[in-house]
């Protein structure tokens, strides 16, 4: 039997943050969403992202000819509103996020690895602990749903996609921080680069951005286990 080892109360912490973080992030998008569903009603079409949507909508409150009546203004305004205080309370929570990144020691290691910035570093960190609860990398990256489904019939053992199980979340983070460093990654000489430059040849672009988020994940675990520093050119050999 296997048992659960327990979450210190600075991890606990940590990993509220990002809930709540990440909860504030969809009501967020919930919000933008709806305010271009209220300006579609008038036939006005909001720019794609949340970011257009913030610098276009001033303009379209203040026109004074796109047929928007003055008490749909106000509730429109009212919107933008709530947008701004959740993006306030995402920016407040990005930057204790950081202060807590900076000092921890292990998400300071981990921020050495290429494309981990202080919010991964920060729910790795949050995530592995001590390492102790997984004996090994690949059961942390089993654990986030990064390691293949395995499908055994007639003798045969088959691979399947991954099993998108586990900490989703944690999931998400490193496979858009692998999709960032892939689209870096003719500029670079090292181990690391030359090994996704050829997976990525041969295999499809997605399925080399999953290989380098699980092998992110090893790595950070390898990095907790054994409390040393990262070395780039041992990374490609995890």
């Amino acid at each position: 039997m296997r048992f659960v080892e327990p979450k210190t109360v600075a991890q606990q912490d940590i990993q509220a943050a990002h809930r709540i973080r990440e909860e504030l992030a969809r009501q967020r998008t919930a919000k933008a969403n709806q305010i271009r569903g209220f300006l579609g009603e008038y036939g006005i079409v909001a720019p794609v992202g949340i970011q257009q949507l913030r610098r276009a909508l001033p303009y379209r409150l203040e026109d004074a000819v796109n047929g928007l009546s003055d008490s749909y203004r106000i509730l429109l305004s009212d919107l933008a509103e709530d947008l701004r205080y959740l993006d306030n309370r995402i920016k407040a929570l990005d930057e204790r996020i950081t202060e807590s990144a900076k000092k921890d020691p292990v998400a300071k290691r981990f921020m050495t690895l290429r494309g981990v910035g202080p919010l991964t570093a920060s729910a790795l960190s949050g995530a592995l602990g001590d390492g102790k609860a997984f004996r090994r990398g690949r059961d942390f990256a089993a654990a986030l749903g990064l390691t293949h489904r395995r499908h055994s019939t007639g003798g045969r053992d088959r691979l399947l996609g991954i099993s998108k199980r586990g900490d989703s979340y944690l999931r998400k983070l490193l496979v858009h921080r692998a999709r960032a460093v892939l689209r870096h990654v003719e500029s670079k000489h090292d181990g690391l680069s030359h090994w996704l430059r050829g997976l990525a040849a041969r295999k499809h672009v997605n399925v080399a951005v999953v290989a380098l988020a699980n092998k992110t994940a090893r790595i950070a675990w390898a990095l907790t286990h054994t409390g040393a520093d990262y070395d780039e050119g041992l990374a490609a050999r995890f």
